[in-house]
């Protein structure tokens, strides 16, 4: 046993020897004015990421097909690794700035859904800046503890892949029978959660079946289950949005830096394995997290949930080098643009990522800070009907946008929304509606249908 170990760690020094060798040899490789190209180009995704990231609505795929659709045309103009960097920016930005939006007006996504419960106690306890803080600490930290344990995840995860592979149903089964009765107590809660989490499952099913849209789909439903609910019973309990501290109390202690590298291990498994979407990975970071009491792990899980979605972002794309299948949108173009993805591609990437989110770390703060510092100047009733109102407005505008059917979508809303205020008053908690996800990943894995 002493000398698998020894062996083990033996081949991670070498492989660490081996990246660093790479890493200087792409540095030099790099040298004139190309890196400075690479460079611009990160800026510039970084930029459009916030642009994405802070208005409702725009999914980072839809920015991301737009250019690889362009791509004949652009690359007369720029090289292929410059559209990917300009991806992977984008990508990496567009996860740290969308929680901003999130959690100041409710808007949330399929992979921020979940904040908006920990992100809206903070606002109402005054205390934005230090949600703002959580936040960024999360994305920034797990995804260097990403990158940090990348030598053994390509050295461990390829043969781990191929045993897994055959029970990703049962995986996902155990995974939703344990969502149940890990967030609830009793058997009133266990029988109202299971109600909420099999009917989500059902809209879930049935909205991805349909002729819609998967992104107008998404933005109705999350909307109506997290978003708007939230705020219609926040208006039916005359909440009001108290001033917020000038000063944050942002303290560095176990729970946090147990969510930092919850959110990194999650987000790479969230990243890596088939059928494991943002609903399993947001299980998977609040039980790593500590955060499955939501009444004492609230800053802990914020800032795992940002992990996840940060690091899910870089290890989407890393999965093309460990196992030739890339995870996410952003990563299906970034491997359609680079015909030989080898491990120099790859170093070059990964010190993009960190690049581009140590840019967005000063991008997240200011704008949090700006709007922080300006909301509390607003009447909050008058904020939540106008957020239910664009909120509303956003749903019909991308539903025309993208020709889909309204009034299937307008009942869709209506129901998501109804389905989404039934937590607030049978008392259990709004995770369970992520059966919206988990309940179809199932259904396919299974080959029920």
């Amino acid at each position: 046993m002493y000398t698998g170990i020894r062996f083990t760690i033996f081949k991670v020094v070498i492989l660490i020897y081996q990246l660093i060798i790479i890493t200087v040899r792409s540095i030099k490789y790099t040298c004139g004015d190309k890196i400075l190209d690479l460079l611009l180009a990160c800026v510039f995704g970084v930029l459009v990421g916030v642009f994405t990231g802070m208005v409702p609505g725009i999914h980072v795929n839809t920015v991301a097909a737009f250019v690889f659709s362009s791509s004949v045309y652009l690359m007369n103009y720029f090289s292929p690794e410059y559209l990917a960097v300009f991806l992977i920016s984008l990508s990496i930005s567009h996860s740290l700035i969308d929680f901003i939006p999130t959690m100041f007006l409710g808007v949330p996504d399929e992979g921020t859904a979940l904040s908006v419960l920990p992100g809206h106690y903070l606002m109402l306890q005054g205390r934005g800046k230090e949600a703002i803080r959580l936040v960024t600490l999360g994305g920034f930290g797990s995804l260097m503890v990403t990158v940090t344990l990348l030598p053994i995840f390509i050295m461990l995860l390829p043969g781990f892949y191929s045993i897994i592979k055959p029970y990703i149903a049962l995986i996902l089964t155990f995974t939703a029978i344990y969502m149940v009765l890990r967030l609830n107590k009793g058997i009133y809660e266990i029988f109202w959660s299971s109600v909420i989490f099999i009917f989500s499952g059902i809209i879930g099913w049935a909205s991805l079946n349909s002729t819609v849209s998967p992104n107008v789909l998404l933005l109705t439903i999350f909307s109506g289950f997290f978003g708007v609910s939230t705020l219609i019973y926040s208006l039916s309990q005359n909440s009001y949005l108290p001033y917020q501290h000038e000063n944050h109390n942002l303290r560095v202690d176990g729970k946090i830096i147990r969510g930092i590298f919850a959110g990194g291990i999650a987000g790479t498994i969230l990243g890596f394995l088939p059928g494991m979407g943002p609903a399993q990975g947001s299980i998977l970071a609040q039980e790593m997290s500590g955060g499955g009491n939501m009444t004492e792990g609230r800053e802990s899980f914020l800032v795992a949930m940002s992990g996840v979605n940060v690091s899910d972002a870089l290890f989407s794309l890393i999965t093309i080098y460990i196992i030739g299948n890339p995870r996410s949108g952003v990563a299906v173009f970034i491997d359609k643009l680079i015909q030989n993805f080898d491990l120099q591609i790859l170093v070059m990437f990964v010190f993009v990522s960190v690049t581009a989110v140590s840019i967005s770390v000063f991008f997240c703060i200011s704008l949090g800070d700006f709007m922080i510092k300006n909301i509390h100047k607003l009447n909050y009733n008058k904020l939540s009907r106008g957020i239910i109102i664009l909120m509303s407005a956003l749903v019909i505008i991308f539903t025309l946008k993208e020709g889909s059917n309204l009034f299937y979508v307008i009942i869709l809303y209506i129901t998501s929304i109804s389905l989404g205020l039934i937590p607030h008053y049978v008392g259990v908690n709004k995770s369970n509606l992520m059966g919206v996800l988990i309940v179809p990943a199932i259904v396919i894995y299974t080959g029920l249908v």
